[in-house]
Protein backbone atom coordinates (compact mmCIF):
# COMPACT_ATOMS: atom_id res chain seq x y z
CA UNK A 1 0.00 0.00 0.00
CA UNK A 2 1.52 3.29 -1.13
CA UNK A 3 1.36 6.95 0.58
CA UNK A 4 -0.09 8.34 -1.87
CA UNK A 5 -2.93 5.86 -2.67
CA UNK A 6 -3.72 6.24 1.70
CA UNK A 7 -3.65 10.13 1.42
CA UNK A 8 -6.06 10.24 -1.29
CA UNK A 9 -8.29 8.18 0.21
CA UNK A 10 -8.59 10.37 3.05
CA UNK A 11 -9.04 12.84 1.86
CA UNK A 12 -11.35 11.92 -0.50
CA UNK A 13 -13.31 10.00 2.76
CA UNK A 14 -13.13 13.70 4.53
CA UNK A 15 -14.30 15.92 1.48
CA UNK A 16 -16.91 13.96 0.50
CA UNK A 17 -18.22 13.53 4.50
CA UNK A 18 -18.05 17.20 4.43
CA UNK A 19 -20.73 17.26 2.20
CA UNK A 20 -22.89 14.34 3.96
CA UNK A 21 -21.03 11.37 2.22
CA UNK A 22 -23.35 11.31 -0.53
CA UNK A 23 -20.57 9.95 -2.82
CA UNK A 24 -19.71 6.91 -0.16
CA UNK A 25 -23.48 6.15 -0.10
CA UNK A 26 -23.75 5.79 -3.47
CA UNK A 27 -20.47 3.75 -4.02
CA UNK A 28 -22.11 0.91 -1.53
CA UNK A 29 -25.26 0.91 -2.88
CA UNK A 30 -24.59 0.45 -6.22
CA UNK A 31 -21.88 -2.30 -5.24
CA UNK A 32 -24.80 -3.80 -3.20
CA UNK A 33 -27.52 -3.59 -5.76
CA UNK A 34 -24.84 -5.48 -8.58
CA UNK A 35 -24.00 -8.26 -6.20
CA UNK A 36 -27.70 -8.74 -4.56
CA UNK A 37 -30.00 -7.81 -7.60
CA UNK A 38 -32.57 -5.07 -7.48
CA UNK A 39 -36.40 -5.42 -7.14
CA UNK A 40 -39.07 -5.68 -9.68
CA UNK A 41 -40.38 -2.61 -7.78
CA UNK A 42 -37.15 -0.99 -8.67
CA UNK A 43 -37.19 -1.57 -11.93
CA UNK A 44 -40.69 -0.34 -12.30
CA UNK A 45 -40.78 2.41 -10.36
CA UNK A 46 -37.27 3.43 -12.01
CA UNK A 47 -38.20 3.07 -16.00
CA UNK A 48 -41.35 4.86 -15.73
CA UNK A 49 -39.46 7.54 -13.76
CA UNK A 50 -37.45 8.62 -16.53
CA UNK A 51 -40.21 7.92 -19.12
CA UNK A 52 -42.56 10.34 -17.41
CA UNK A 53 -39.32 12.70 -17.29
CA UNK A 54 -38.78 12.66 -20.63
CA UNK A 55 -42.43 13.13 -22.10
CA UNK A 56 -42.32 16.45 -19.73
CA UNK A 57 -38.99 17.80 -20.72
CA UNK A 58 -37.96 16.68 -24.04
CA UNK A 59 -39.26 18.06 -26.82
CA UNK A 60 -38.87 14.51 -28.69
CA UNK A 61 -40.98 12.82 -26.82
CA UNK A 62 -43.48 15.22 -25.78
CA UNK A 63 -45.20 14.83 -28.52
CA UNK A 64 -46.29 11.34 -27.76
CA UNK A 65 -48.03 10.72 -25.09
CA UNK A 66 -49.14 8.00 -26.45
CA UNK A 67 -46.09 6.08 -25.72
CA UNK A 68 -46.87 4.51 -21.93
CA UNK A 69 -44.30 1.23 -21.42
CA UNK A 70 -40.90 0.93 -22.61
CA UNK A 71 -41.25 -0.85 -25.04
CA UNK A 72 -43.72 1.74 -26.94
CA UNK A 73 -40.60 3.95 -27.35
CA UNK A 74 -38.50 3.99 -30.53
CA UNK A 75 -35.27 2.38 -30.17
CA UNK A 76 -32.16 5.07 -31.29
CA UNK A 77 -28.80 4.48 -32.45
CA UNK A 78 -25.96 7.80 -32.05
CA UNK A 79 -26.76 8.53 -35.41
CA UNK A 80 -30.75 9.19 -34.54
CA UNK A 81 -29.80 11.04 -31.10
CA UNK A 82 -27.57 13.26 -33.43
CA UNK A 83 -29.97 14.03 -35.70
CA UNK A 84 -32.70 14.97 -32.87
CA UNK A 85 -30.15 16.28 -30.50
CA UNK A 86 -32.38 19.61 -29.61
CA UNK A 87 -34.94 17.62 -29.24
CA UNK A 88 -33.87 14.95 -27.10
CA UNK A 89 -31.91 17.38 -24.56
CA UNK A 90 -33.93 17.96 -21.24
CA UNK A 91 -35.85 21.82 -21.48
CA UNK A 92 -34.57 22.23 -17.91
CA UNK A 93 -30.69 21.33 -18.89
CA UNK A 94 -29.82 25.16 -18.53
CA UNK A 95 -31.03 24.95 -14.65
CA UNK A 96 -28.95 21.77 -14.05
CA UNK A 97 -26.14 23.66 -13.02
CA UNK A 98 -22.72 22.43 -14.70
CA UNK A 99 -22.35 20.57 -17.47
CA UNK A 100 -20.06 17.63 -17.97
CA UNK A 101 -19.33 15.95 -21.36
CA UNK A 102 -19.33 11.87 -21.96
CA UNK A 103 -17.76 11.57 -25.36
CA UNK A 104 -17.02 8.79 -27.89
CA UNK A 105 -13.70 8.59 -29.88
CA UNK A 106 -15.98 7.48 -32.68
CA UNK A 107 -12.96 5.16 -33.64
CA UNK A 108 -15.48 2.37 -35.15
CA UNK A 109 -18.61 4.18 -35.42
CA UNK A 110 -20.10 7.87 -34.97
CA UNK A 111 -18.82 10.74 -32.99
CA UNK A 112 -20.47 11.15 -29.60
CA UNK A 113 -20.88 13.35 -26.74
CA UNK A 114 -23.89 13.07 -23.94
CA UNK A 115 -24.36 15.88 -21.65
CA UNK A 116 -24.54 15.24 -18.14
CA UNK A 117 -25.52 16.75 -14.69
CA UNK A 118 -23.39 16.45 -11.78
CA UNK A 119 -25.75 14.16 -10.49
CA UNK A 120 -25.26 11.92 -13.28
CA UNK A 121 -21.65 12.31 -13.22
CA UNK A 122 -20.96 11.16 -9.78
CA UNK A 123 -23.35 8.12 -10.72
CA UNK A 124 -20.81 7.52 -13.71
CA UNK A 125 -17.53 8.10 -11.47
CA UNK A 126 -18.88 6.03 -8.26
CA UNK A 127 -20.01 3.43 -10.96
CA UNK A 128 -16.27 2.80 -11.98
CA UNK A 129 -15.03 2.97 -8.61
CA UNK A 130 -17.92 0.14 -7.43
CA UNK A 131 -16.81 -1.92 -10.30
CA UNK A 132 -13.08 -1.80 -9.68
CA UNK A 133 -13.57 -2.25 -5.83
CA UNK A 134 -15.59 -5.27 -6.26
CA UNK A 135 -12.72 -6.36 -7.47
CA UNK A 136 -10.14 -5.32 -5.42
CA UNK A 137 -9.35 -2.18 -6.17
CA UNK A 138 -8.60 0.70 -3.15
CA UNK A 139 -9.54 4.16 -3.82
CA UNK A 140 -6.23 6.31 -4.63
CA UNK A 141 -4.53 3.31 -5.88
CA UNK A 142 -2.01 4.75 -8.87
CA UNK A 143 -3.57 3.79 -12.33
CA UNK A 144 -1.74 4.15 -15.43
CA UNK A 145 -4.72 4.15 -18.17
CA UNK A 146 -4.12 2.53 -21.35
CA UNK A 147 -5.22 4.52 -24.23
CA UNK A 148 -4.12 6.18 -27.76
CA UNK A 149 -3.73 9.92 -25.75
CA UNK A 150 -3.29 12.56 -28.52
CA UNK A 151 -2.61 15.89 -26.89
CA UNK A 152 -5.56 18.88 -27.15
CA UNK A 153 -8.33 15.99 -27.56
CA UNK A 154 -7.88 13.22 -25.11
CA UNK A 155 -5.38 13.88 -22.42
CA UNK A 156 -5.85 15.78 -19.25
CA UNK A 157 -3.62 18.05 -17.14
CA UNK A 158 -1.02 17.96 -14.91
CA UNK A 159 -3.51 18.61 -11.83
CA UNK A 160 -6.10 16.23 -12.46
CA UNK A 161 -3.61 13.62 -13.51
CA UNK A 162 -2.65 14.03 -9.84
CA UNK A 163 -5.46 14.23 -7.76
CA UNK A 164 -6.84 10.94 -9.59
CA UNK A 165 -3.23 9.40 -9.15
CA UNK A 166 -3.68 8.51 -12.90
CA UNK A 167 -0.71 7.91 -15.35
CA UNK A 168 -1.64 7.72 -19.10
CA UNK A 169 0.56 4.76 -20.58
CA UNK A 170 0.22 6.43 -24.51
CA UNK A 171 -0.44 2.94 -26.69
CA UNK A 172 -0.04 4.43 -29.77
CA UNK A 173 2.62 2.66 -30.83
CA UNK A 174 3.03 -0.91 -29.74
CA UNK A 175 6.01 -2.39 -31.28
CA UNK A 176 8.94 -4.12 -29.03
CA UNK A 177 10.30 -0.72 -28.21
CA UNK A 178 7.48 1.43 -27.05
CA UNK A 179 6.19 -1.60 -24.80
CA UNK A 180 9.50 -1.81 -23.21
CA UNK A 181 9.37 2.11 -22.68
CA UNK A 182 5.56 0.92 -21.17
CA UNK A 183 6.98 -1.70 -18.96
CA UNK A 184 10.27 1.01 -17.72
CA UNK A 185 7.15 3.50 -16.47
CA UNK A 186 4.90 0.85 -15.08
CA UNK A 187 8.21 0.43 -12.73
CA UNK A 188 9.74 4.02 -12.68
CA UNK A 189 6.05 4.97 -11.59
CA UNK A 190 4.99 2.15 -9.07
CA UNK A 191 1.96 1.72 -11.27
CA UNK A 192 -0.66 -0.40 -9.15
CA UNK A 193 -3.17 -0.71 -11.40
CA UNK A 194 -3.28 -1.42 -15.36
CA UNK A 195 -6.39 -0.18 -17.07
CA UNK A 196 -6.28 -1.79 -21.08
CA UNK A 197 -7.74 -2.25 -23.87
CA UNK A 198 -7.52 -6.04 -24.48
CA UNK A 199 -5.40 -5.41 -27.70
CA UNK A 200 -2.92 -3.67 -26.08
CA UNK A 201 -2.77 -6.15 -23.01
CA UNK A 202 -2.40 -8.72 -25.16
CA UNK A 203 0.97 -7.24 -26.76
CA UNK A 204 2.37 -6.15 -23.30
CA UNK A 205 1.81 -9.89 -22.08
CA UNK A 206 2.85 -11.45 -25.26
CA UNK A 207 6.15 -8.91 -25.09
CA UNK A 208 6.61 -9.99 -21.16
CA UNK A 209 6.53 -13.73 -22.28
CA UNK A 210 9.01 -13.66 -25.20
CA UNK A 211 11.90 -12.03 -23.58
CA UNK A 212 11.33 -12.64 -20.10
CA UNK A 213 11.38 -9.41 -18.88
CA UNK A 214 11.55 -8.98 -14.92
CA UNK A 215 8.67 -7.56 -12.93
CA UNK A 216 10.08 -8.13 -9.74
CA UNK A 217 9.86 -4.60 -9.13
CA UNK A 218 6.61 -4.30 -10.17
CA UNK A 219 3.80 -3.15 -7.67
CA UNK A 220 0.99 -4.17 -10.10
CA UNK A 221 -2.05 -5.45 -7.94
CA UNK A 222 -4.54 -5.27 -10.38
CA UNK A 223 -5.11 -5.30 -13.99
CA UNK A 224 -8.46 -4.11 -15.49
CA UNK A 225 -9.98 -4.66 -19.46
CA UNK A 226 -12.32 -3.06 -21.18
CA UNK A 227 -13.27 -2.71 -24.80
CA UNK A 228 -13.16 -5.12 -27.19
CA UNK A 229 -13.25 -8.82 -25.73
CA UNK A 230 -10.45 -9.94 -24.19
CA UNK A 231 -8.86 -13.85 -25.60
CA UNK A 232 -8.98 -16.39 -23.38
CA UNK A 233 -5.42 -17.16 -24.07
CA UNK A 234 -4.19 -13.80 -22.85
CA UNK A 235 -6.35 -14.40 -19.83
CA UNK A 236 -4.64 -17.03 -19.10
CA UNK A 237 -1.45 -15.41 -19.53
CA UNK A 238 -2.30 -12.76 -17.08
CA UNK A 239 -2.88 -15.00 -14.56
CA UNK A 240 0.88 -16.88 -15.34
CA UNK A 241 2.60 -13.93 -15.60
CA UNK A 242 0.93 -11.79 -13.12
CA UNK A 243 -0.27 -14.25 -10.37
CA UNK A 244 -4.04 -13.12 -10.49
CA UNK A 245 -6.99 -12.79 -12.98
CA UNK A 246 -7.55 -9.70 -15.27
CA UNK A 247 -11.35 -8.02 -14.72
CA UNK A 248 -13.55 -8.08 -17.52
CA UNK A 249 -15.81 -5.37 -18.13
CA UNK A 250 -18.40 -4.07 -20.33
CA UNK A 251 -19.70 -0.49 -20.92
CA UNK A 252 -18.96 2.87 -22.90
CA UNK A 253 -18.42 6.48 -22.54
CA UNK A 254 -21.78 7.42 -22.92
CA UNK A 255 -23.49 5.69 -20.13
CA UNK A 256 -20.39 3.91 -17.66
CA UNK A 257 -19.64 0.84 -16.96
CA UNK A 258 -22.90 -1.11 -17.67
CA UNK A 259 -21.29 -5.54 -16.82
CA UNK A 260 -18.31 -6.37 -14.57
CA UNK A 261 -16.75 -9.84 -14.40
CA UNK A 262 -17.04 -10.70 -10.65
CA UNK A 263 -14.90 -13.26 -9.14
CA UNK A 264 -13.49 -15.12 -12.24
CA UNK A 265 -17.23 -15.87 -13.20
CA UNK A 266 -17.16 -16.69 -16.88
CA UNK A 267 -20.43 -14.23 -17.11
CA UNK A 268 -20.26 -10.39 -17.13
CA UNK A 269 -23.06 -9.40 -13.88
CA UNK A 270 -24.97 -6.75 -15.31
CA UNK A 271 -25.87 -2.88 -13.20
CA UNK A 272 -29.16 -3.04 -13.12
CA UNK A 273 -28.94 -0.29 -10.40
CA UNK A 274 -28.25 2.36 -13.56
CA UNK A 275 -29.35 0.78 -15.86
CA UNK A 276 -32.57 -1.11 -18.13
CA UNK A 277 -30.84 -3.41 -20.47
CA UNK A 278 -32.64 -5.18 -23.43
CA UNK A 279 -31.38 -7.27 -26.77
CA UNK A 280 -33.38 -6.85 -29.29
CA UNK A 281 -32.98 -8.95 -32.68
CA UNK A 282 -30.91 -8.20 -35.20
CA UNK A 283 -33.55 -7.31 -37.85
CA UNK A 284 -36.22 -6.23 -35.82
CA UNK A 285 -36.66 -4.25 -32.70
CA UNK A 286 -38.79 -7.38 -31.27
CA UNK A 287 -37.10 -9.01 -27.95
CA UNK A 288 -34.72 -11.36 -28.77
CA UNK A 289 -34.68 -14.46 -27.39
CA UNK A 290 -32.69 -16.03 -23.54
CA UNK A 291 -29.91 -16.99 -25.12
CA UNK A 292 -30.43 -15.70 -29.37
CA UNK A 293 -27.72 -12.99 -30.27
CA UNK A 294 -29.22 -9.80 -30.21
CA UNK A 295 -28.78 -5.84 -30.50
CA UNK A 296 -27.60 -4.41 -27.06
CA UNK A 297 -29.99 -1.65 -25.98
CA UNK A 298 -29.98 0.12 -22.76
CA UNK A 299 -32.07 2.83 -21.07
CA UNK A 300 -29.93 5.18 -18.55
CA UNK A 301 -32.05 5.77 -15.56
CA UNK A 302 -30.07 8.84 -14.43
CA UNK A 303 -28.75 10.82 -17.35
CA UNK A 304 -31.77 13.50 -17.09
CA UNK A 305 -29.76 16.45 -18.83
CA UNK A 306 -29.50 14.22 -22.53
CA UNK A 307 -31.72 10.86 -21.55
CA UNK A 308 -30.96 7.73 -23.77
CA UNK A 309 -34.29 5.88 -23.67
CA UNK A 310 -33.72 2.66 -25.38
CA UNK A 311 -30.10 3.62 -26.81
CA UNK A 312 -28.60 0.92 -29.06
CA UNK A 313 -25.38 0.53 -28.28
CA UNK A 314 -23.97 -0.80 -31.71
CA UNK A 315 -23.12 -3.69 -29.82
CA UNK A 316 -24.15 -7.26 -30.07
CA UNK A 317 -24.22 -9.97 -27.41
CA UNK A 318 -26.30 -12.48 -25.37
CA UNK A 319 -28.05 -12.26 -22.18
CA UNK A 320 -30.33 -14.03 -19.66
CA UNK A 321 -32.26 -12.27 -16.73
CA UNK A 322 -33.23 -14.37 -13.36
CA UNK A 323 -34.49 -14.11 -10.47
CA UNK A 324 -33.14 -15.20 -6.67
CA UNK A 325 -34.47 -16.95 -4.24
CA UNK A 326 -35.43 -14.08 -2.63
CA UNK A 327 -37.53 -12.77 -5.89
CA UNK A 328 -34.34 -10.13 -6.77
CA UNK A 329 -33.47 -9.73 -10.36
CA UNK A 330 -30.15 -10.34 -11.75
CA UNK A 331 -28.58 -10.24 -15.25
CA UNK A 332 -25.73 -11.51 -17.09
CA UNK A 333 -24.41 -11.44 -20.20
CA UNK A 334 -23.34 -14.87 -21.18
CA UNK A 335 -21.06 -13.67 -24.14
CA UNK A 336 -20.72 -9.96 -25.75
CA UNK A 337 -20.08 -9.96 -29.20
CA UNK A 338 -18.90 -6.40 -29.52
CA UNK A 339 -19.52 -3.74 -32.12
CA UNK A 340 -22.18 -4.87 -35.16
CA UNK A 341 -19.86 -3.60 -37.38
CA UNK A 342 -17.34 -6.16 -35.71
CA UNK A 343 -19.67 -8.94 -35.95
CA UNK A 344 -18.71 -11.07 -38.84
CA UNK A 345 -20.96 -14.08 -40.23
CA UNK A 346 -19.91 -17.00 -41.98
CA UNK A 347 -20.87 -18.27 -45.82
CA UNK A 348 -23.98 -19.89 -44.19
CA UNK A 349 -25.16 -16.30 -42.92
CA UNK A 350 -23.94 -17.66 -38.85
CA UNK A 351 -22.74 -14.91 -36.78
CA UNK A 352 -18.99 -15.75 -35.30
CA UNK A 353 -17.83 -14.30 -32.50
CA UNK A 354 -14.70 -12.20 -32.68
CA UNK A 355 -13.06 -14.71 -30.23
CA UNK A 356 -12.40 -16.57 -33.49
CA UNK A 357 -10.78 -14.03 -35.13
CA UNK A 358 -8.49 -13.58 -31.86
CA UNK A 359 -7.81 -17.03 -31.18
CA UNK A 360 -6.39 -17.89 -34.94
CA UNK A 361 -3.81 -15.40 -34.87
CA UNK A 362 -2.67 -17.17 -31.74
CA UNK A 363 -1.64 -20.29 -33.64
CA UNK A 364 0.37 -17.66 -36.37
CA UNK A 365 2.09 -16.30 -33.18
CA UNK A 366 5.78 -14.79 -34.37
CA UNK A 367 4.57 -15.06 -38.07
CA UNK A 368 1.40 -12.77 -38.43
CA UNK A 369 2.19 -9.74 -36.27
CA UNK A 370 -1.05 -8.22 -37.36
CA UNK A 371 -4.70 -8.68 -39.28
CA UNK A 372 -7.68 -8.00 -40.28
CA UNK A 373 -10.44 -9.67 -41.65
CA UNK A 374 -12.78 -7.70 -43.78
CA UNK A 375 -16.56 -9.21 -45.05
CA UNK A 376 -17.03 -7.48 -48.08
CA UNK A 377 -19.58 -9.66 -49.26
CA UNK A 378 -21.77 -12.42 -48.03
CA UNK A 379 -18.92 -15.52 -49.28
CA UNK A 380 -16.06 -12.72 -50.17
CA UNK A 381 -13.82 -11.66 -47.76
CA UNK A 382 -10.03 -9.25 -47.29
CA UNK A 383 -7.22 -10.59 -45.31
CA UNK A 384 -5.35 -7.41 -44.37
CA UNK A 385 -1.95 -8.58 -42.96
CA UNK A 386 0.79 -7.46 -41.58
CA UNK A 387 2.95 -10.68 -41.63
CA UNK A 388 7.06 -12.27 -42.06
CA UNK A 389 6.43 -13.33 -45.75
CA UNK A 390 9.59 -15.66 -45.41
CA UNK A 391 8.50 -17.75 -41.84
CA UNK A 392 3.80 -17.01 -43.76
CA UNK A 393 2.79 -20.01 -44.61
CA UNK A 394 -0.63 -18.55 -46.96
CA UNK A 395 -2.04 -21.68 -47.54
CA UNK A 396 -2.13 -22.47 -43.61
CA UNK A 397 -3.04 -19.45 -43.04
CA UNK A 398 -5.98 -19.28 -45.39
CA UNK A 399 -7.34 -22.84 -44.50
CA UNK A 400 -7.62 -21.42 -40.73
CA UNK A 401 -9.44 -18.62 -41.74
CA UNK A 402 -12.13 -21.18 -43.87
CA UNK A 403 -12.46 -23.22 -41.26
CA UNK A 404 -14.47 -20.91 -39.63
CA UNK A 405 -15.96 -18.93 -42.86
CA UNK A 406 -16.70 -21.67 -44.63
CA UNK A 407 -14.82 -23.63 -47.12
CA UNK A 408 -16.27 -21.62 -50.19
CA UNK A 409 -15.07 -18.87 -48.92
CA UNK A 410 -13.54 -16.05 -51.27
CA UNK A 411 -10.38 -14.80 -49.11
CA UNK A 412 -8.05 -12.16 -51.07
CA UNK A 413 -5.01 -11.12 -49.29
CA UNK A 414 -3.92 -7.90 -48.91
CA UNK A 415 -0.42 -7.36 -47.63
CA UNK A 416 0.38 -4.32 -45.31
CA UNK A 417 3.03 -2.38 -43.51
CA UNK A 418 0.95 -1.34 -40.25
CA UNK A 419 -2.54 -1.71 -39.55
CA UNK A 420 -3.07 1.24 -37.28
CA UNK A 421 -4.69 0.76 -33.36
CA UNK A 422 -7.70 3.27 -33.34
CA UNK A 423 -7.90 6.42 -31.79
CA UNK A 424 -9.72 4.72 -28.86
CA UNK A 425 -6.85 2.36 -28.23
CA UNK A 426 -8.52 -0.58 -29.89
CA UNK A 427 -7.45 -2.87 -32.70
CA UNK A 428 -10.26 -4.24 -34.99
CA UNK A 429 -9.53 -7.84 -36.04
CA UNK A 430 -12.52 -8.05 -38.22
CA UNK A 431 -14.74 -5.33 -40.42
CA UNK A 432 -18.39 -6.04 -41.58
CA UNK A 433 -18.42 -3.57 -44.78
CA UNK A 434 -20.78 -5.88 -46.07
CA UNK A 435 -24.45 -3.72 -46.42
CA UNK A 436 -26.43 -6.54 -46.93
CA UNK A 437 -25.62 -8.10 -43.32
CA UNK A 438 -25.58 -4.93 -41.52
CA UNK A 439 -28.83 -4.09 -42.51
CA UNK A 440 -29.99 -7.18 -40.81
Amino acid sequence: MQAGEVIRRVTFDALDAVKGGKLKKLKMVNKREIVEGVTEEYIERRTHAILDYVKAHSAYYKDHPEWKELSDFPVFTKGDYIEHYDQILSDESEQQGKMYRLSTSGSTGTPFTVLCDGDKMNRVNMNFISCMELNGFRMGMKRGEFRAWIKGKNTISKWRSFKNNLIMIDISNMGDEAVEGICCEIEKKKIQVLVCYSSALTALTKYLKKTGRSMDKWDVEMVFTMGEALPQATYDLVKELFGFSPVRSYGNNENGFIAIQLDEDPEYTMDLYNFYVETLKLDSDEPAGEGELGRIVVTDYYNRTFPLVRYDTGDTGKIRIYRDGKGRVHGKFVEIYGRRGSMMYNCQGEPLSIHVFMNILLNFEGVIYQARCIQWEKKRYELLLNADKEKLNIDEVLAAYRKYLGEEAQIDVTYVDELPIQASGKFMVCENKCEELLKR
